[in-house]
């Protein structure tokens, strides 16, 4: 449930959220952690295990992060006590957020290169009646407080307790179509198939204490804090981590297919801190019962903090895998799977009626214990730093190092 708003004194800067004891899991170092860091001295970045003694770059072990990914024990290889260390996570951390960093030392990534980036939409009930109402607003949040109560009147019932395409949701459906009351958010929420969408292209996330970026024409969108499964080529789940799905409620709202508008921009996907692959301290049951907590701290005092559970998640995510590979379609690289999120802020910002929006300058903090922190600055896309550095640049960079 999420817990309102509220006002905090200060805006702390990034910097001091960039710290071992906000960063990494409760646990700290005892799973199997492993990242990417930009490393000045090669020109190019390296896949590093995160051990209790330092950051230590594994890239001849496993090149790039989707070849750990693909490997037949990555723990093992993480575990392995090889490499060359690079530096002390702290100091490493302290260096990554951009208006402070010194571009001579090693700087944080986000945690995943070749991986397709895909996300799972409306896969939890009070996500799922927030997009009806987007629909219903057409973009304006002003009309959303009416538009809550009409729709929820229609709907009635629990949602939480249908099961997607059970004989149960698609009576409802139905029902809801004979009194024109259906949706095309319902039939991915409470139907047979799952929406498996594109949220951004591989090598194009931010990592942890970096900028995320908004549309600079959107005035109506939230941050959508969620578990991200990582999953090989031969669709076994290997790890997670967090995600921002930065999400612009106006321009999906006013048709489905701007969501690529709404969905992929600069900057606009934000995973990290680490990927935690599944070893005997952590696997797909414990996702299945994490709560993920999120903070909104903005420059005008502004603060909105709250949880959302992974036990109300409509589909499993073993279903959703299920569903993003397999017969039908392949990833020879692997991909992640952001997994949707109960997120919906409803609280009113500004104007009465007007709900929550994002100002630049809110630090958007995303957390679980068995994970740790993914924390960003929000601005817009086009003041975000541009993504220069793409496949073809790593191919290269790889082979002048000699790891190819």
């Amino acid at each position: 449930a999420w817990q309102g708003t509220g006002y905090n004194e200060r805006n702390t800067p990034m910097r001091a959220h960039m710290t071992e004891e906000l960063t990494l899991p409760s646990d700290r170092t005892k799973g199997a952690l492993a990242g990417r860091v930009w490393r000045p001295d090669v020109s190019g970045p390296s896949v590093v295990a995160i051990r209790s003694d330092g950051v230590y770059d594994i890239s001849r072990l496993a090149p790039t992060m989707r070849d750990l990914c693909e490997a037949d024990d990555p723990v093992a290889i993480v575990r392995s006590g090889e490499g060359e260390c690079i530096g002390a996570l702290a100091d490493i951390l302290a260096n990554t957020p951009p208006e402070t960093r010194d571009a001579s030392k090693p700087w944080l990534l986000a945690p995943i290169d070749l991986q397709a980036i895909k996300a799972a939409g409306v896969t939890f009930a009070r996500s799922l009646l927030e997009r009806v109402i987007e629909e219903q607003c057409k973009g304006a949040p002003e009309k959303a407080e009416a538009i809550r109560a009409q729709v929820e009147k229609s709907l009635g019932g629990d949602l939480r307790r249908l099961k997607p395409g059970s004989r149960e949701a698609l009576a409802l459906k139905e029902v809801l179509i004979a009194q024109g009351a259906w949706s095309q958010y319902l039939e991915v929420g409470i139907g047979e198939d799952a929406e498996i969408f594109t949220k951004a292209q591989p090598m194009s996330a931010v990592g942890h204490g970096m900028e995320a970026g908004l549309h600079p024409r959107s005035t109506w969108n939230n941050p959508e804090p969620e578990v991200v499964l990582v999953v090989s080529s031969a669709g076994r789940i290997v790890g997670a981590t967090l995600g921002n799905d930065v999400n612009l409620r106006d321009f999906e709202g006013r048709s489905a297919l701007l969501l690529s508008k709404a969905k992929d921009n600069n900057a606009s996907a934000a995973i990290g801190p680490f990927i935690r692959f599944f070893d005997s301290t952590f696997d797909l049951d414990t996702v299945r019962r994490m709560e993920v907590h999120l903070t909104v701290d903005g420059p005008d005092g502004f603060r909105l903090t709250g949880t959302s559970s992974m036990s109300e998640i409509a589909r499993d995510p073993a279903d959703l895998v299920k569903e993003l590979i397999g017969e039908i379609h392949q990833y020879p690289d692997g991909a992640v799977l952001f997994l949707g999120t109960m997120f919906a802020p409803t609280e009113d910002r500004d104007a009465k009626g007007m709900g929550f929006t994002h100002k630049v300058g809110d630090i958007v903090t995303i957390r679980a214990p068995e994970l740790g922190s993914l924390v960003n600055r929000m601005t817009t896309s086009d003041r975000a730093a541009r993504w220069t550095f793409g496949t073809a640049d790593l191919m290269r960079n790889l082979a002048r190092r000699g790891l190819l």
